[in-house]
């Protein structure tokens, strides 16, 4: 381990900085100290970086499998439509292309730059060898980003009409008075055409600063760039959170926190308190929120001692820069030698972005939905061993909710909600704007465009 004397701000600015240049993954809590989020985490130049796409879910499993099984930390994103594979769902061919996303992307590193906000310490742990390059390279490239935005405004698509998809609504309302569905997610995606003068750097920096997010992420991929500001955790292992389990031994904990529940922000404090309560008071929104709980319950059943699986917070009420959720914790003792694998085959896709039953209700999404979702409500993580890197075992990943995916200056990204039998299709939908306020805000959008 190497200590570091370099600020957060310093250490954000540094790396993206580098991204232009250098393959660059970044995780970072961003200070908002949620569920216990409190790192940022980067890798600088990656030992091997892969993407995989194929027919055969299991197949990439196994690589998932054998790349946890060694010494070298690991970024990675899994896309939604992976999910639809794992489940045995076959697709129907959309009416509209979209870009082509890999089911998998992984980024290993034997070194990484670790900053924890809570004491302000900045640490390179791994290979020893790489700490004075790190180092140098980190504090030769801290640099200014411009806060304004290019004069040239980003071009806004989407691939639903506002009237198609209060259609769309009216619609799953008709599956769940057949029982097809309970629950169904249901989004749009955005395509924004960037100007030349926007950079990648930029954006995230932009969105860092004005909706600090306690899973953000920007990951340089081999084509492409990942630029998230999720609010919401998928699941974390807590390697012995437990000190004793049942039996006496060391057991992991798995705890997962599905977002149910969005109202925006105020204009003022008294306008705050308003929609604060409305959300809290909101018996639709909190149905909603316990319909994705149960899911959770069965599917971390499917991995966890029988018996040790609990709520622990249920509709609690979370704020953030441009809106507030309800957010519940779900949480269970795996069963000893579980692979990452298999906990991937119970809970993935993440049930607060699919409805409930699950595999019905993707049926039903793939239906309606008029293109392939990508990396959009997949999920963004890490994994560090707990050989080599001077730290405790860690796993933890995040739902890729308010996440873009740039490809040559084409940004895409999902947002939406979960429709239920008493849903206002025209509320529904103002949902989705507000869910994609700050990624909107970040490249320079306005939410004001035409659908």
């Amino acid at each position: 381990m190497h200590k570091i004397d370099i600020s957060a701000d310093n250490l954000i600015s540094s790396l993206l900085h580098l991204s232009e240049t250098e393959t660059v993954c970044i995780l970072d809590s961003c200070g908002a100290r949620h569920l216990g989020s409190h790192l940022m985490i980067a890798g600088i130049d990656p030992v091997e970086t892969l993407e995989i796409s194929n027919d055969d879910p299991e197949q990439t499993l196994a690589v998932l499998d054998e790349k946890f099984g060694e010494d070298l930390a690991c970024v990675f994103t899994l896309s939604y439509d992976f999910g639809l594979k794992l489940l045995g769902i076959n697709p129907r061919v959309k009416e509209v292309s979209s870009p082509i996303e890999p089911d998998l992307f992984v980024a290993r590193f034997d070194a990484l730059v670790i900053h924890d906000y809570d004491n302000g310490a900045t640490k390179i742990v791994g290979n020893n060898k790489q700490y004075v390059s790190i180092s140098k390279k980190l504090v030769t490239n801290i640099s200014n980003f411009k806060s304004e935005i290019s004069n040239s405004p980003a071009t806004i698509s989407s691939n639903f009409t506002k009237a198609e998809y209060l259609a769309a609504i009216e619609t799953i309302k008709e599956h769940i008075r057949s029982g097809d569905t309970y629950q169904t997610n249901l989004t749009q995606q955005l395509t924004a055409h960037l100007p030349d003068d926007l950079t990648l750097p930029q954006i995230f920096y932009r969105l860092r600063r004005d909706n600090p997010a306690p899973f953000a992420a920007f990951i340089k991929r081999l084509d492409s760039t990942v630029i998230s500001a999720s609010p919401e955790r998928f699941f974390s292992v807590d390697e012995g959170g437990n000190p004793t389990g049942r039996d006496g031994a060391s057991v992991s904990n798995i705890s997962t926190s599905p977002i149910k529940g969005t109202r925006p922000r105020g204009q003022n404090a008294v306008e705050d308190v308003a929609f604060r309560n409305e959300l809290l008071t909101s018996t639709k929104d909190r149905a909603e929120n316990t319909i994705i709980v149960d899911l959770l319950r069965n599917d971390l059943g499917r991995v966890c001692e029988y018996g040790s699986v609990r709520v622990e917070k249920l509709c609690d009420l979370e704020e953030h820069p441009t809106l507030f959720h309800l957010v519940s914790t779900v949480s269970g003792e795996l069963m000893a030698n579980v692979k990452f694998s298999a906990i991937l085959r119970a809970l993935f896709p993440c049930g607060s972005i699919t409805g409930a039953p699950k595999i019905s209700t993707m049926r039903i999404v793939d239906e309606i939905e008029t293109v392939n979702r990508g990396l959009s409500m997949g999920t963004i993580g890490y994994y560090i061993p707990n050989n080599n890197f001077a730290i405790q075992e860690m796993l933890d990943l995040s739902v890729a909710i308010r996440t873009m995916v740039i490809r040559k200056n084409v940004a895409t990204f999902n947002v939406g909600g979960g429709i239920v039998i008493d849903s206002d299709p025209l509320s529904e939908y103002n949902e989705t704007l507000t869910k994609a306020k700050a990624l909107l805000n970040a490249i320079g959008a306005s939410l004001e465009f035409q659908l």
